[in-house]
């Protein structure tokens, strides 16, 4: 599986979350439901972002790597 494949799966797969975390909240809206939001739909958003600029510059890197092998 390449980075860009990897990189799609967790976008999609956040992407899910924070889908099922919308229709929950549509239901519980309480100071704890705050709380969840902040502290791991945040938290996980933040991170995926994080990771997906890391994955695309990883693969600039293979990428350049590759082309100075050959």
């Amino acid at each position: 599986m390449s980075l860009a494949a990897d990189k799609a799966k967790l976008t999609a797969l956040t992407r899910d979350i924070v889908n099922q975390w919308d229709a929950t909240r549509d239901y519980w809206r309480d100071a704890k439901a705050l709380e969840f939001q902040r502290k791991y739909i945040e938290e996980l958003t933040a991170s995926v972002d994080k990771a997906t600029g890391v994955l695309d510059d990883l693969d600039k890197v293979i990428a350049k790597i590759r082309s100075d092998c050959e």
